[in-house]
């Protein structure tokens, strides 16, 4: 543990633990293992102790070591460390990258975007609640099977042919993702960057998370790559309610279009549909050089839950998709 550090005890309806706040960001790497965990804003992680989902016996702050900023420099330099708020109301994201300043405003509410940090909100876990539930041993949590799979699914995934079908949760990650965007990591053993489509992964047996982050690494920063002033993008999410809620169903759409109207880049990411943000690389093929019309709308909702599978309470998030679908491309045309 590093000597340079504020140190305590706490007991307050989870198992005791201690806190450091290590003086540096090679202090708290060298602080990260199987009993620690990493704290910035805590807006998950805290819910999960209290679960007893999480038990570390170590937290360390790295709230105040993580970048806090967001760049506009050859594309878009946003730090782990900047809350949600911060990007909802950064002017040059909403002009230029307009559905991930939306999607931060859809994340939680207004008290939440001003703690919770982007590096967390890519990290947080399922909703699930099988996964959420501390008696229930599913299969996320070491267990042999998923309940949901068999159980009460109405939230559940429509993409999963593997041993979880809880949904991934953030706002943020579609967005981000339909942006091409990469992350950059940083361990004990230096740094290394990542694009989003290969830093989240179904879960599997031997890693039983929807990322590939290690233990003992950080996730320092996402990059946006530029994009031509043409590029337009909106992100649109059905909620049980209003506002607040995680999606039901979610939809990034990015788009481009030539001066005759026809596709030239298209990136569709759902939400809420899979145990990662999910491309919809059928829909994106089909929107490709079309000539965009109500007829080829129709074809990429129908392309975009092509390979659907519902479970026994969740076939309604199907017409769901299709609709988030027309709706965003129509937005955008």
């Amino acid at each position: 543990m590093p000597q340079a550090c504020a140190c305590a005890i706490y007991r307050a309806n989870v198992r005791a633990f201690s806190y450091i706040a290590p003086e540096n960001l090679q202090q708290a790497l060298s602080a990260l293992d199987d009993s620690s965990r990493p704290l910035a804003g805590g807006t998950d992680l805290v819910t999960l102790m209290k679960a007893d989902l999480a038990a570390p016996e170590r937290l360390v702050s790295v709230r105040r070591l993580l970048p806090a900023e967001v760049r506009h420099a050859d594309g878009v330099f946003i730090g782990a460390g900047t809350t949600l708020s911060e990007i909802e109301a950064n002017d040059g994201l909403r002009e230029r990258y307009t559905a991930l300043g939306q999607a931060a405003a859809a994340a939680a509410s207004l008290q939440l975007r001003n703690v919770a940090t982007l590096g967390g909100n890519l990290m947080q876990r399922p909703r699930c609640w099988y996964f959420r539930n501390p008696r229930v041993q599913c299969w996320l949590k070491g267990g042999e099977q998923c309940p949901a799979r068999e159980g009460r699914n109405r939230l559940h995934a429509l993409f999963s042919d593997g041993p979880c079908v809880a949904v991934h949760p953030s706002d943020l990650a579609p967005a981000l993702l339909a942006f091409d965007a990469g992350v950059q990591v940083r361990g004990p053993q230096g740094e290394r960057a990542l694009s989003l489509d290969e830093f989240f992964a179904m879960p599997e047996a031997a890693r039983r998370t929807e990322t590939r982050l290690a233990v003992d690494e950080l996730v320092l920063s996402v990059r946006l790559l530029p994009h031509p002033a043409e590029t337009k993008s909106t992100y649109l999410k059905a909620m049980d309610r209003q506002a607040f809620s995680f999606a039901l169903a979610s939809v990034a759409a990015v788009l481009r279009l030539s001066p005759e109207g026809r596709v030239g880049h298209a990136r569709l990411v759902l939400g809420g549909v899979a145990p990662i943000p999910w491309r919809a690389r059928a829909a994106e093929r089909t929107l490709f050089g079309a000539q965009m019309s109500e007829e080829s709308l129709g074809k990429a909702a129908e392309a975009a839950v092509q390979e659907a599978v519902p479970l026994r309470h969740n076939a309604y998030k199907i017409p769901l998709v299709r609709a988030l679908v027309k709706r965003a491309l129509r937005k955008l045309v």
